[in-house]
């Protein structure tokens, strides 16, 4: 118990001393450190950089999921939209899940109800409670959401959230993704939401890219044929996001989440123009992006013929990748190598309400401060696309969708106040547009 208590008194003083830290550090940057001018409203420029071809799209009135879309349109233009959720930038990616549901939809809680994951050592595990969340009164997550808690299959709920990212000015949902018929650990199949999203996505003008979760059996070649699978079944919906490269070729662009669990000689193999299966220069071609956790992977990624690094968990210092001060480092290593660089960048994250044993990784958002924080080591970083971790994921406290203040009998929930519950799209519309700004700046 004394060990323990040591543990908590050293963890509330880091706590402290981050706090203090932050908003020390708030009140000593100046305009010039990106925080001047984030009023909404920017007008901007088309501009080309690095890797990316980027040119003024004007939007026109949107046509329905019915009519003919574009197949293959460059999407990663900055484009102006004159309708009420404002400008949206390709640049700007955010992390969306469809691994909710609840009883009016689906029957039952799905994830909502997610378990009391146990801690690996059995002594510490004994120490926290086990079983799972009973819903709607307690759920899996220390906040609550606004639209209580829904399921993804509910077209309101899907109309709602592309209303919200747009808001937020990301203009691509990066959708996590299993192959038919497979699914995490607590939930169930759900590729067949896949079109009911694409085409929610396109009423709002948005893109879908999509995030490669690991499953059961995966390797380069069951990646290979889920890549053949997405092309072929959705690669011509006027959602489907491609990235222009620095050759100008338009390409799908893929997320591969813990891609170190498979070695980079195998990925070489599918990524590489000389591997076994290559689908370098094939109908399948893409850009795809790999998870960076620990420094050597940076390597590993190299080596197995990625285009680019992401670094996904909102918890500076929880990894080398997330860590705030390696962004710079990092994007150094990828303009030497030819690679993109996505920093994600995260409100805050809290993960106790499934994980009771990780305070030790909660990093509190200070009404938004530590998100202000996160976004400008991302772009003092001046990468090419910025992810937002994340619009959902309830679990890990990391959503930027609107949450409500709720107590019950038995809990009492976090929620946004002294801010409404907009705050935190209203602030990720404010760097969105900051960082178009600058990337101006940086080409003159």
């Amino acid at each position: 118990m004394a060990r323990l208590r040591r543990k908590a008194c050293i963890a509330l003083f880091l706590f402290t001393l981050f706090v203090f830290g932050t908003l020390m550090g708030l009140r000593t940057l100046k305009p010039s450190d990106g925080f001047s001018d984030l009023a909404p409203g920017l007008e901007l420029l088309p501009m080309i950089a690095g890797k990316m071809d980027r040119r003024s799209v004007s939007r026109g009135a949107t046509a329905s999921p019915d009519q003919d879309r574009p197949a293959g349109s460059d999407t990663k233009a900055v484009v102006s939209n004159s309708g009420p959720e404002g400008t949206i930038f390709y640049d700007v990616h955010i992390f969306y899940y469809t691994w909710y549901g609840n009883p009016d939809m689906d029957g039952k809680y799905i994830h909502w109800d997610h378990i009391l994951v146990p801690h690996w050592d059995p002594k510490i595990a004994s120490s926290y409670p086990r079983g799972r969340h009973m819903p709607p009164e307690d759920i899996g997550s220390s906040f609550y959401p606004e639209l209580n808690p829904y399921s993804s299959r509910d077209p309101d709920v899907l109309d709602s959230h592309m209303e919200q990212i747009g808001a937020s000015a990301a203009g691509v949902l990066v959708l996590s993704w299993y192959p038919p018929g497979l699914a995490d650990d607590n939930g169930e199949p759900a590729e067949d939401l896949v079109p009911a999203v694409l085409d929610a996505a396109y009423r709002h003008n948005l893109k879908v890219a999509f995030h490669i979760q690991p499953y059961r059996g995966r390797n380069d070649q069951s990646v290979h044929d889920n890549i053949k699978y997405i092309i072929d079944r959705y690669g011509d919906h006027g959602a489907f996001y491609k990235f222009t490269s620095s050759t100008g070729k338009s390409l799908p662009l893929f997320y591969i989440y813990d891609s170190y669990l498979t070695p980079p000689e195998s990925w070489s193999e599918f990524l590489t123009p000389t591997g076994s299966h290559s689908v370098r220069g094939s109908a399948y071609d893409s850009i795809f992006i790999a998870l960076i956790v620990e420094e050597r992977h940076k390597y590993d990624i190299l080596a197995g013929g990625f285009d680019g690094m992401y670094t996904y968990f909102a918890s500076t210092g929880f990894s080398f990748g997330s860590t705030h001060q390696n962004w710079k480092t990092i994007k150094a290593f990828c303009d030497g190598n030819n690679l993109l660089f996505i920093p994600s960048v995260g409100p805050g994250y809290i993960d106790t309400s499934i994980r009771p044993w990780n305070n030790l990784s909660m990093c509190t958002r200070v009404n938004g401060l530590y998100y202000e924080l996160a976004l400008q080591a991302a772009l003092n970083a001046r990468p090419d696309v910025v992810a937002i971790t994340s619009f959902n994921e309830w679990h890990e406290g990391t959503q930027i969708e609107r949450a409500t203040p709720k107590k019950t009998a038995n809990r009492v929930y976090l929620d946004y106040q002294p801010h409404g519950p907009d705050h935190y799209l209203e602030l990720t519309r404010r760097w969105a547009e900051r960082f178009n700004k600058e990337k101006e700046q940086w080409l003159m």
